[in-house]
């Protein structure tokens, strides 16, 4: 019997790279986890889900109002005896007798009122009110995007800002073993009394120096870690590997047609909103007509000795003169509107320069990365010529330093280029309102 097995070898090393594999958390794995357990986005959710409950109250107005009553009185007022008497069914002949009348004994009602109430027709006040409401619910909905995408682009931003300070941290210490490599090459320069102690000495001093930036580089590897843990909705101190690698964008960020920014939606909202609420307040100078129904029973105890009755009527109410409160209220609601419009247009500015800022910022960060990558080669290149010649004898101390110091620099400015690139194409897809946690940017 055959059985499919790896090699011995092949196995191993499977073995060692899974849980390699399983402790890496992507990009795109960050961000779901943030959306998941970020306290930002269970408030939003609240609030949507409050936005609805309004809704639900606004349309309320279209139904019944049901109310049940339950009361008990008891008195020997003679009005309050006849009537109860009378209501309760229990009125006889013997109660018209004069001192019957004027001296009754005290009556006990115990009283059941079902009542129900509904506007038959109020000139748009309830379908205002609804309309509002839903608008307010769409608001909340775009708020709940926008915070999705701010908090997107702050777990992309923390994620890479992590893993820009490992390798900031990665250039120091190879600047410390380059130093360090520089110190013994010019000890042994100057035992082949090529150089004297000055230059071992700017070396030592040269070395201290990246010593001490890569201790700052360290503590940067470690607030950013804090960072990304408070942006993944965890504690600061938990330990996260990450396995999406600092490189360039692996592609132009798309951008559609249309800005569908939750800023720009939710400022046409706002406007159809204050439209609305003019309709409402106008809707106040006009009467409203109501109807009501009641079912009534009363009873000299509580279970027996009673009798039923019911009602049914129509009502106008029209408020003729409240001190021109409702006046104020239209020319508030009229102003609202006009302020809304010109937020609308203020917000369609603002959004597409955001959009064109980041745009160019994308564009700027990739030609950075190809200058920045070629720069690294060429001080790459001089560093070496320039330790040979040391070696030789034919450039001094200051030649090596310099060069060194260049090509740190160099090496830092290409992963600052890369960095940049990646947060830029995030930055372009956040202006145009499309950032998701399946966008492209963040692979």
């Amino acid at each position: 019997m055959t059985r499919n097995l790896l090699p011995i070898p092949l196995l191993a090393l499977w073995v060692i790279a899974s849980p390699l594999r399983a402790e890496g958390l992507t990009l795109p794995e960050a961000v779901a986890k943030a959306l998941a357990q970020h306290p930002s986005m269970d408030a939003a959710k609240a609030q949507t889900g409050a936005a609805v409950a309004r809704t639900a109250q606004a349309r309320s107005g279209y139904l019944p109002k049901v109310n049940y009553a339950e009361s008990f009185q008891t008195s020997n007022n003679p009005v309050f005896a006849f009537s109860m008497l009378l209501t309760q069914r229990r009125f006889s002949a013997a109660n018209f007798a004069i001192d019957a009348l004027n001296r009754p004994g005290f009556v006990n009602n115990f009283q059941s009122l079902v009542s129900v109430d509904q506007v038959l027709y109020d000139f748009g006040g309830v379908r205002s009110g609804v309309k509002s409401a839903q608008l307010g619910e769409k608001l909340s909905a775009e708020q709940e995007r926008h915070t999705k995408m701010q908090l997107i682009a702050k777990v992309a931003r923390a994620y890479h800002t992590v893993t820009l300070a490992e390798q900031f941290l990665k250039a120091a210490q190879q600047a410390v073993q380059s130093a360090e490599a520089d110190l013994a090459r010019a000890e042994a320069v100057r035992s082949a009394g090529l150089s004297t102690d000055a230059d071992v000495l700017s070396i030592r001093v040269h070395l201290a120096a990246m010593r001490e930036q890569q201790i700052q580089r360290q503590s940067g590897v470690d607030i950013a870690r804090a960072a990304l843990n408070e942006a993944l909705g965890q504690p600061l101190d938990e330990v996260v590997s990450l396995s999406t690698p600092l490189t360039a964008a692996p592609a132009a960020p798309t951008v559609s047609s249309t800005i569908e920014r939750p800023e720009l939606r939710q400022a046409g909202l706002a406007r159809e909103l204050a439209e609305s609420q003019v309709a409402g307040a106008r809707s106040a100078l006009y009467p409203q007509i109501t109807g009501r129904a009641a079912f009534e029973a009363d009873r000299g105890r509580f279970v027996n000795q009673g009798g039923t009755n019911w009602y049914f009527g129509v009502g106008l109410r029209w408020n003729l003169f409240d001190g021109f409160a409702n006046r104020a209220r239209m020319d508030e609601s009229a102003q609202a509107l006009v302020k809304s419009k010109a937020n609308e247009r203020e917000t369609q500015a603002g959004v597409n320069l955001e959009l064109r800022q980041s745009q160019a910022a994308f564009t700027a960060a990739q030609q950075r990365i190809e200058v920045a990558t070629a720069t690294v080669a060429q001080a790459e290149e001089s560093l070496r010529i320039t330790k040979n010649r040391y070696e030789a004898g034919l450039a001094t101390v200051t030649d090596l330093l310099r060069t060194e110091t260049a090509l740190l620099d160099a090496t830092t400015r290409r992963i600052a280029a890369i960095y940049d690139h990646r947060l830029a194409a995030v930055a372009v897809q956040l202006a145009a309102g499309t950032l998701s946690g399946d966008s492209n940017v963040l692979q």
